[in-house]
């Protein structure tokens, strides 16, 4: 059976195409980090090598090596796979070189299975050469050979690759249905799950492995503490904090737009408080810092902030200059103003 939670529309109509016999030869996965794009995708790869009646049953041979990643016709492709030994700086591309293995591989018949699956992740990472590499064998599909695309913003992509691709929306699951599966299927205690519920916004990848992993919760609870800092700091340390993340956006692109996330998370829940809504707020555990900072600004400040920090990760997504577009965003967070001047802002700008 499939694995997927939630998605009961892709996962129906990919289950239709399998047992007419009519899968695309190449489909474009998109939705946020940990929405389950990457256990789709191996799912589906199980599902067409699987030797059960009804596939995937996920206890045969081929779909028990998919899932620990040893089957011969199951690739992924990325910005950590298939990395030469001698590499010593982590990719910021998927590279041509890449995208030509796989286009001469697919070009060979299944070794071990029914399908050749290559799953190329953070396909807007491809670059241009890649892109249109990718492209060629995606116009001339050959055989048994499917190709998923995994992406977080398709916009990035070239429109000419999306074109070749059946494109799936993954969209987040609600808070019930995470919480009901972290208690359900997983077995989290129930105050735990409502928690993990909450703060995974809808992808329950994230939830699980913070279920699993301490630390994430302890690394989380460090950065919300940071963005408040930052909140509070003055210029010099605000465009330290933009030098560091663009620092390790060269090497390490997933983290910094995690971290603005991050701020987009925080500042939403701003904006919820101060509308008078704090029941659907992400960050349930820190509701006395929310409802404190919204005193200092007004309505029309948080949103301001709120579309700063969209900008800001379409600009990188766009590959602008990080450092200024990071500083850029410093500069346009409001430092906190007291709770009359604030109340004053609101009356003139709301």
């Amino acid at each position: 059976m499939w694995q997927v939670v939630g998605h009961t529309e892709v996962v129906s109509l990919l289950q239709r195409s399998l047992e007419r016999g009519a899968l695309a030869h190449a489909y474009l996965l998109v939705g946020p980090a940990h929405v389950g794009k990457m256990s789709l995708a191996i799912n589906l790869a199980q599902a067409v090598n699987c030797e059960a009646a009804t596939p995937p049953c996920g206890e045969c041979v081929p779909c028990q090596k998919i899932a620990s990643g040893k089957h011969a016709d199951v690739q992924i492709i990325g910005l950590t796979q298939n990395a030469d030994s001698d590499e010593t700086k982590p990719r910021t591309e998927i590279g041509i070189d890449q995208i030509r293995q796989l286009q001469h591989s697919s070009n060979l018949p299944p070794f071990e299975g029914e399908y050749k699956v290559y799953i190329i992740d953070e396909a807007e990472q491809l670059s241009i050469e890649a892109a249109n590499c990718l492209l060629k064998t995606l116009e001339e599909p050959v055989g048994k050979v499917i190709f998923i695309l995994l992406a977080t913003n398709d916009r990035l992509l070239p429109a000419t690759v999306v074109s070749r691709c059946q494109r799936l929306e993954l969209s987040p699951l609600t808070t019930g249905d995470v919480e009901a599966a972290l208690s359900g299927h997983w077995s989290i205690e129930p105050p735990k799950a409502k928690l993990l519920a909450r703060l995974c916004r809808g992808c329950l990848g994230w939830a699980l492995s913070a279920a699993v992993d301490a630390s994430l919760l302890e690394q989380r609870a460090e950065r919300i503490d940071r963005i408040i800092d930052i909140t509070n700091a003055d210029y010099d340390e605000r465009f330290d904090y933009a030098a560091q993340l663009a620092a390790q956006f060269s090497q390490k692109r997933g983290a910094v737009y995690e971290a603005l996330d991050l701020w987009l998370s925080w500042w939403r829940d701003l904006l919820l408080v101060k509308a008078n809504y704090s029941e659907a707020i992400t960050n349930v555990d820190r509701l006395t810092m929310l409802v404190e900072m919204a005193r200092s600004y007004s309505l029309a400040q948080i949103r301001a902030v709120i579309g700063g920090i969209q900008a800001a990760g379409e600009q990188l997504r766009l590959n602008a200059n990080p450092r200024l577009v990071l500083e850029a965003l410093m500069l346009s967070i409001p430092k906190r103003s007291s709770d009359k001047i604030a109340a004053r802002l609101e009356v003139k700008y709301a």
